[in-house]
């Protein structure tokens, strides 16, 4: 029955609040992928409305924290058995259809006799060479516009380079030190030079991959993941109905579940937007894009305080080096002797909790809550604006960095300058500027997690589950006030 109830106000609701919003408004797909999302495609999308800091013209920069998300990848051996699965329904609904009689003219030719790009692969999920430049012109570019603190001699204590034991972070790392290093050694035409790169074993990888031991998050997730799926369902479901409308076929959900999962993988890897991603409308795919979008919130993200406060270990390892670096600058040591940077190379689970923890891209009076530990409403549904999307959140090589500034002439000598993906961003725990004294950033951002610590964060305790009445209950109230607040967005945030 709630399912039912859920599916109607889909139907009644998108469409004829959703219907004005996309009139003449552009739409890039490769823009709306979630964190499926190419680097190139939104790394500069910014918020307009706020106007960054210009306070840096008197001071230094004196150190780097890079927290960066590997580039584009390939899909992995579960996603493409599951292409392949695809290319079979597919081919069992166009014989379907051809023994019932039924007219082909609404199908599009390529879905006629579709496999898999991937098919016959049997190794997956690897750096893609798309994936390989964007790493390699981010390092150019971070070079570029830091030229005096990354003009040292290459050491390894003085450039800290660390990347997950997973090969597509590893090589990130190797593509983007390549663009930091490039023409500053002797190897082949590029002048390239050898650098490390360390990693840890998963099982003790608390720094980049705490999600992996974190039992607590592991049992949230596997409780709530569920739940989300019940929140997806009615729009599936209302996707399916229409693509069954429009092309004749007899789609089931798992079917138009794959098709936006090669969508996505096309207009990201393969520049292909006229095939799969075409079968949608754009309210559709704007839909689509908020499930996804959606999840990573509820399961990685502001849904539950442990998603984030997991990451813990590594805002203190962050902070912990900046006071390195301020000690090295009020003792003078010669340059060459201290760390000017800490490079580390990742996972969207690891730079979507240390944004949280940063508290990025919240609204209003939402940091308090985060501070107090409370979940945080749903991103609303389109046609309403938001701020959580996962494209920007956390694309292909998405990236946080906080920039260490040495201001000798202030009452605060030393500023923490934050920037997502390349561009400043307010800290809403330090008045929402992006240029944060660093102990207001130490009181404000790091102090307010530390009353636990990681093993108390991730130890189970015992929870009264809540009852699934109640989330459904959350969820109608959210629906109906949606729908109240629609007329005051004339646009759609696609």
């Amino acid at each position: 029955m709630q399912h039912a109830i859920l599916s109607l106000l889909i139907l009644l609701l998108v469409p004829s609040s959703y219907a004005r919003s996309t009139i003449d408004e552009p739409y890039d797909v490769r823009q709306h992928l979630s964190t499926v999302t190419r680097y190139g495609a939104v790394k500069d999308i910014v918020d307009n409305e706020f106007v960054p800091s210009n306070k840096t013209d008197d001071c230094t920069p004196v150190h780097i924290n890079l927290v960066a998300r590997h580039g584009t990848r390939a899909p992995t051996k579960k996603r493409m058995r599951e292409m392949d699965r695809l290319a079979t329904s597919l081919q069992a609904l166009i014989a379907n259809a051809k023994e019932r009689k039924l007219s082909l003219d609404n199908v599009p030719a390529w879905l006629l006799e579709w496999t898999s790009p991937w098919k016959g692969k049997v190794k997956g999920g690897e750096l893609i060479v798309k994936g390989e430049e964007e790493l390699y012109d981010l390092g150019i570019r971070i070079r570029g516009k830091y030229p005096t603190l990354l003009n040292d001699d290459y050491h390894p204590d003085v450039y800290t380079i660390k990347a997950t034991q997973v090969p597509r972070a590893s090589a990130s790392a190797v593509a983007f030190s390549m663009g930091l290093f490039s023409e500053r050694g002797s190897l082949g035409p590029g002048k390239h030079r050898a650098f490390a790169v360390s990693t840890e074993s998963r099982a003790s990888d608390l720094l980049l991959r705490f999600f992996d031991t974190c039992q607590s998050y592991k049992n949230y997730r596997e409780n709530e993941e569920p739940a989300v799926e019940k929140i997806k369902e009615p729009i599936f479901d209302e996707i399916t109905h229409a693509l069954i409308g429009r092309y004749g076929l007899n789609f089931t959900r798992q079917d138009i579940s794959s098709l936006w999962f090669l969508c996505k993988q096309e207009a990201s890897l393969l520049d292909i937007t006229n095939q799969a991603c075409d079968l949608f409308n754009p309210t559709e795919l704007a839909l689509l894009e908020w499930t996804d979008d959606l999840e990573a919130f509820v399961l990685k993200g502001y849904g539950k305080s442990v998603n984030y406060r997991m990451g813990l270990p590594l805002l203190k390892d962050v902070v912990e080096s900046m006071e390195l670096a301020i000690k090295a600058n009020e003792e003078a040591l010669p340059s060459g002797s201290y760390e000017k940077a800490r490079l580390r190379f990742a996972h969207a689970e690891t730079v979507v909790p240390f944004s949280c923890l940063l508290g990025l891209f919240l609204q209003g009076s939402e940091y308090n809550l985060v501070l107090k530990e409370k979940p945080l409403q749903l991103p609303p549904m389109p046609p309403k604006r938001r701020t959580w999307r996962g494209s920007v959140v956390a694309p292909f090589a998405g990236n946080n960095m906080l920039v260490l500034y040495s201001c000798p002439a202030r009452k605060s000598k030393y500023f923490v300058h934050v920037l997502h993906n390349e561009h400043p961003v307010p800290l809403p725990g330090c008045d929402n500027s992006d240029f944060c004294p660093f102990e207001v950033f130490k009181e404000r951002i790091l102090e307010p997690h530390m009353k636990d610590d990681y093993q108390a964060i991730c130890t189970v305790k015992d929870v009264v589950p809540e009852p699934a009445y109640s989330k459904f209950s959350s969820l109608f109230g959210w629906l109906f006030s949606w729908q109240g607040n629609a007329k005051d967005s004339d646009k759609a945030d696609l």
